[in-house]
Protein backbone atom coordinates (compact mmCIF):
# COMPACT_ATOMS: atom_id res chain seq x y z
CA UNK A 1 0.00 0.00 0.00
CA UNK A 2 1.66 3.29 -0.98
CA UNK A 3 1.46 6.12 1.54
CA UNK A 4 2.78 10.07 1.19
CA UNK A 5 2.99 11.70 4.51
CA UNK A 6 4.06 15.27 4.53
CA UNK A 7 5.12 17.41 7.35
CA UNK A 8 6.80 20.87 8.14
CA UNK A 9 4.03 23.03 7.47
CA UNK A 10 3.02 25.79 9.59
CA UNK A 11 2.95 29.28 10.44
CA UNK A 12 5.11 31.64 9.36
CA UNK A 13 5.35 35.50 8.67
CA UNK A 14 6.29 37.23 5.35
CA UNK A 15 10.14 36.69 4.56
CA UNK A 16 10.39 33.26 6.69
CA UNK A 17 11.15 29.94 5.65
CA UNK A 18 9.62 26.72 6.03
CA UNK A 19 10.97 22.85 5.08
CA UNK A 20 8.43 20.55 3.99
CA UNK A 21 9.38 16.90 3.68
CA UNK A 22 6.92 14.00 2.12
CA UNK A 23 7.73 10.29 3.18
CA UNK A 24 7.15 7.82 1.15
CA UNK A 25 6.22 4.12 1.44
CA UNK A 26 4.83 1.08 -0.27
CA UNK A 27 6.60 2.11 -3.68
CA UNK A 28 9.59 1.41 -5.38
CA UNK A 29 10.99 5.23 -4.36
CA UNK A 30 13.47 5.75 -7.69
CA UNK A 31 11.31 4.42 -10.35
CA UNK A 32 8.78 7.31 -9.56
CA UNK A 33 8.68 11.31 -10.30
CA UNK A 34 8.03 12.99 -7.20
CA UNK A 35 5.98 16.36 -7.27
CA UNK A 36 4.50 19.31 -4.49
CA UNK A 37 1.51 20.79 -5.53
CA UNK A 38 -0.80 23.35 -3.55
CA UNK A 39 -4.08 24.56 -3.42
CA UNK A 40 -5.51 28.06 -1.90
CA UNK A 41 -9.20 28.05 -0.52
CA UNK A 42 -11.24 28.87 -3.59
CA UNK A 43 -8.49 28.46 -5.71
CA UNK A 44 -7.77 25.59 -8.32
CA UNK A 45 -4.55 23.61 -7.45
CA UNK A 46 -1.39 24.39 -8.47
CA UNK A 47 1.93 22.48 -9.56
CA UNK A 48 4.67 24.21 -7.36
CA UNK A 49 7.38 21.69 -8.24
CA UNK A 50 8.26 18.26 -9.97
CA UNK A 51 11.42 16.04 -9.86
CA UNK A 52 11.78 12.95 -12.35
CA UNK A 53 13.38 9.75 -11.78
CA UNK A 54 16.65 11.37 -13.35
CA UNK A 55 16.52 14.15 -10.49
CA UNK A 56 15.56 17.18 -13.16
CA UNK A 57 13.67 19.44 -11.57
CA UNK A 58 10.85 22.16 -12.60
CA UNK A 59 9.86 25.02 -10.54
CA UNK A 60 6.68 27.15 -10.70
CA UNK A 61 7.40 31.03 -12.52
CA UNK A 62 5.46 31.58 -9.33
CA UNK A 63 8.25 30.26 -6.44
CA UNK A 64 11.30 29.88 -9.15
CA UNK A 65 14.03 31.46 -7.28
CA UNK A 66 12.46 30.96 -3.86
CA UNK A 67 11.69 27.14 -3.61
CA UNK A 68 13.54 24.70 -4.11
CA UNK A 69 13.15 20.48 -4.35
CA UNK A 70 15.02 17.93 -3.81
CA UNK A 71 14.93 14.34 -2.61
CA UNK A 72 16.76 11.82 -0.73
CA UNK A 73 16.40 8.25 -2.72
CA UNK A 74 18.25 6.09 0.58
CA UNK A 75 15.34 7.96 2.88
CA UNK A 76 12.21 7.44 0.13
CA UNK A 77 11.69 11.42 1.35
CA UNK A 78 10.49 14.24 -0.55
CA UNK A 79 11.35 18.00 0.22
CA UNK A 80 10.21 21.64 -0.41
CA UNK A 81 12.33 24.24 1.02
CA UNK A 82 10.82 27.60 0.79
CA UNK A 83 12.49 30.78 1.66
CA UNK A 84 10.92 34.31 1.19
CA UNK A 85 7.67 33.19 1.81
CA UNK A 86 4.88 35.70 0.83
CA UNK A 87 1.60 35.58 1.77
CA UNK A 88 0.23 34.32 -1.40
CA UNK A 89 2.08 31.47 -0.79
CA UNK A 90 -0.24 30.26 2.00
CA UNK A 91 -1.87 27.19 1.05
CA UNK A 92 -2.34 23.24 1.19
CA UNK A 93 0.65 21.75 -0.16
CA UNK A 94 0.35 18.42 -1.24
CA UNK A 95 2.97 15.42 -1.99
CA UNK A 96 2.31 13.49 -5.50
CA UNK A 97 4.22 10.66 -6.90
CA UNK A 98 3.34 8.72 -10.67
CA UNK A 99 5.76 6.55 -12.07
CA UNK A 100 4.61 8.22 -15.34
CA UNK A 101 5.81 11.66 -15.58
CA UNK A 102 3.70 13.57 -17.82
CA UNK A 103 1.06 12.42 -15.72
CA UNK A 104 2.26 13.76 -12.11
CA UNK A 105 3.04 17.21 -14.49
CA UNK A 106 -0.47 17.74 -15.30
CA UNK A 107 -1.75 17.05 -11.70
CA UNK A 108 -3.04 12.89 -12.75
CA UNK A 109 -0.54 11.29 -10.65
CA UNK A 110 -2.26 8.29 -9.09
CA UNK A 111 -0.79 9.10 -5.50
CA UNK A 112 -1.48 11.75 -3.29
CA UNK A 113 -0.40 12.57 0.32
CA UNK A 114 -3.21 14.51 2.73
CA UNK A 115 -1.08 17.78 2.96
CA UNK A 116 -0.13 20.31 5.10
CA UNK A 117 -1.04 23.52 5.50
CA UNK A 118 1.33 26.19 5.01
CA UNK A 119 -0.09 29.65 6.43
CA UNK A 120 2.35 33.08 5.78
CA UNK A 121 1.35 36.25 7.48
CA UNK A 122 2.05 39.80 5.99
Amino acid sequence: QVQLVESGGGSVQAGGSLRLSCAASGLTYVRYSMGWFRQAPGKERERVATISTYGTTSHSDSVKGRFTISKDNAKNTLYLQMNSLKPEDTAMYYCAADPVHSKLWTGSANYWGQGTQVTVSS
